[in-house]
C-alpha cells in the first residue's frame, strides 16, 4: 500500500475530540487511568454511531475482560460520571444510549472550583503583602488594632489591593503616615466612587493641580513644586 493511500484511509477514518481538559483534570476527579481510556473509547464509539457499546465490543479493543468493562462502567454510573439515557428514533422506538454529559459537567464546576481557589489564595497573598508594606513604610510592627482597620478596609469597604496601596502612596508623599490619613483617602475616594487605579490617578491628578502657581508668575528661585492633597481638611 502506497503512503498516499494509507494517508487518505488515515484522514477518512477521522478523530475523536476530547478537550484537553479532560486530560488535565481527570486524576483530580478521581477517575483512574483505565476509566479514562474506557471514557475515550467510549467517545469514539459515538463518533463512529455506536452509542451503546457493549461490554463485549470494548474488551474487543481493549485488555480488559467483559466483567471488567462492567465493573468500570458501573464505577462511572455510581461515581455520577456516566449514566443511561432513552431517546426514540423517528419510528417511535426507544433506544438507549451512553451519555457522558454528567462528567462534562463535574468538569466545568471542578474547574471553576479550581480557578475560585486559585484567585482566593492569590488575593490572600496580595493582602497579606499590604499589612508588609505598612509595616516596612511604618518602620514598625502593626498593633493589632491598626491591622483590624486595614482589614475592614477589605472587608466591609470593598476596597482592592490596588486602591489601598496607592492611598499608602499619598500618605507618604504628603508625609502624613498615619492610619488615620489613609482612612480619610480611601472614605473621600468612596464617595467618588475610586474603584482602579485609573479612577485613583484621575482623583489624584485632579488634586495636584490645587495650589500650583500659575505659569505666568515669575518665581524667585526655579524649584519643582510638588502640591499634595491634604484629606484631613473638609472640602465640597
Amino acid at each position: 500500500m502506497q503512503h498516499e493511500e494509507r494517508l487518505r484511509i488515515w484522514i477518512e477514518q477521522g478523530n475523536v475530540n476530547i478537550s484537553l481538559l479532560f486530560f488535565h483534570h481527570y486524576k483530580s476527579l478521581g477517575i483512574k487511568d483505565l476509566d479514562a481510556m474506557l471514557i475515550m473509547q467510549m467517545t469514539a464509539y459515538q463518533s463512529e454511531g455506536n452509542g451503546f457499546p457493549t461490554p463485549a465490543d470494548f474488551a474487543n479493543r481493549m485488555n480488559l475482560t467483559e466483567n471488567e468493562v462492567s465493573s468500570i462502567l458501573q464505577r462511572l454510573m455510581q461515581h455520577g460520571f456516566l449514566q443511561i439515557s432513552q431517546s426514540e428514533d423517528q419510528n417511535s422506538v426507544l433506544y438507549e444510549t451512553f451519555s457522558l454529559h454528567p462528567l462534562w459537567s463535574r468538569l466545568i464546576d471542578h474547574i471553576s472550583y479550581v480557578s475560585d481557589e486559585v484567585e482566593k489564595e492569590s488575593k490572600k497573598n496580595d493582602e497579606g503583602e499590604i499589612f508588609s508594606l505598612f509595616e516596612q513604610e511604618f518602620g514598625r510592627l502593626l498593633s493589632p488594632m491598626e491591622c483590624e482597620s486595614i482589614a475592614m478596609w477589605f472587608d466591609e469597604d470593598g476596597h482592592t489591593v490596588e486602591v489601598i496601596r496607592a492611598a499608602l502612596k499619598e500618605a507618604v508623599i504628603a508625609q502624613k503616615l498615619s492610619l488615620r490619613y489613609i482612612d480619610r483617602i480611601l472614605f473621600e475616594w468612596k464617595k467618588k466612587n475610586v474603584k482602579t487605579l485609573a479612577d485613583v490617578e484621575k482623583q489624584t491628578r485632579s488634586f495636584r493641580t490645587i495650589g500650583v502657581r500659575p505659569a505666568q508668575q515669575p518665581q524667585a528661585v526655579s524649584v519643582k513644586h510638588v502640591p499634595f492633597y491634604n484629606w484631613l481638611e473638609e472640602r465640597d
